[in-house]
């Protein structure tokens, strides 16, 4: 067994019988500080708003990223626009989207809001589906039209929930020499990774990114109060990447709503949560001005919880969280739309 997995597999197994009280101690005791092991990753307030560092990249994010889904399900793109629009004026930098959210209508409605000079405000991410070369620099391209701009700050490969996908994606003629085109080429400026099913996948492609000699600069998974009981990202992957200085972008805070639907958090408690973790930007969904003023007051209002509060919290949704029914996106396939479409993987 290789050094890297032998590292990777003793992380692993350490973390998993660590408590969140414990993960959470260090960086409770210091509002603009997470854990002592990040301390590199300290909260900036710019009036309303908080800034974090991105990882290594030396990126200032807003620890909220406005969720690209969420916006093409608005009935009227200018609803739309306008909700990307207040968002950055509101302080927002950070934009998610996906090639593949709403067959391509979140990015083209993201791509018009960010004209005016609303882009040199935004930092943008996308992610792309393809696991060939070929299929990822088509989707690449895709992307970068319907944004209206000449270069992605962050891309993403999308939804590695398979065991195979890593592999897939770093093989000869895989995605990944795409994108190390596209970077080469000026088109993007960071590479990172999303999924949602199982940590152990997550660490499943950092393992084959390390034997590969590339590193990511940021993973995107979910992180939330329900999470830290069941098939935990925060447990098992959130410690290496805190040590390995790659941006965390927490996503499914409160998991489509579910975790609302039980009763034992808030939306702004889901969302305080997240931010309390060592995350650079926790991504949630916005559909209307509601929804947005309900994050910004999530942001105006954050102190991070101290160690009392979490076991307070975790206490309170341990029965909900213990068998993963109110996160779907790990026991079901309701989330997988690579599933459903397997052609976008190429």
């Amino acid at each position: 067994m290789d050094s890297t997995r032998r590292e990777m597999l003793r992380l692993g197994i350490a973390v998993a019988g660590m408590t969140v009280a414990g993960m959470t101690r260090s960086f409770a005791q210091d509002a603009a500080s997470p854990p002592a092991s990040s301390s590199d990753q300290s909260s900036t307030r710019k009036g309303d708003m908080l800034y974090r560092p991105l990882g290594s990249t030396g990126e200032q994010v807003s620890v909220l990223g406005l969720g690209g889904h969420h916006i093409g399900r608005t009935a009227d793109e200018q609803d739309g626009i306008r909700l990307i629009r207040s968002a950055i004026d509101h302080g927002i930098t950070f934009m998610d989207n996906s090639w593949d959210y709403h067959e391509g209508a979140s990015e083209i409605r993201m791509g018009k809001a960010l004209r005016d000079g609303y882009r040199s405000k935004a930092f943008l991410m996308t992610k792309i589906d393809g696991r060939t070369k070929r299929e990822a620099a088509r989707q690449i391209e895709d992307s970068l039209k319907r944004l209206q701009t000449d270069r992605i700050d962050l891309l993403q490969h999308h939804e590695v929930i398979r065991m195979e996908d890593g592999d897939r994606i770093f093989a000869d003629g895989g995605a990944q020499e795409a994108v190390l085109q596209a970077k080469k080429a000026g088109k993007i400026r960071y590479i990172g990774f999303t999924g949602h099913k199982d940590p152990v996948v997550h660490l499943r492609m950092l393992e084959v990114a390390a034997n590969h000699q590339f590193r990511f600069d940021t993973v995107q998974m979910p992180l939330n109060v329900m999470d830290a009981h069941f098939r935990s990202f925060e447990h098992h992957v959130l410690p290496l990447l805190v040590k390995e200085r790659i941006g965390v972008l927490g996503m499914k805070s409160m998991a489509e709503g579910h975790i609302l639907k039980t009763g034992t958090a808030t939306a702004i408690e889901c969302l305080q949560y997240a931010m309390t973790l060592p995350t650079s930007v926790v991504i949630t969904g916005i559909d209307s001005m509601k929804i947005l003023d309900q994050a910004l007051e999530a942001v105006r209002t954050f102190e991070p919880m101290s160690a009392s509060q979490i076991t307070a919290l975790l206490k309170r949704t341990a029965v909900a969280a213990a068998d993963g029914r109110y996160e779907l996106f790990k026991t079901t396939d309701k989330f997988d739309s690579t599933a459903r479409y397997p052609q976008w993987l190429g």
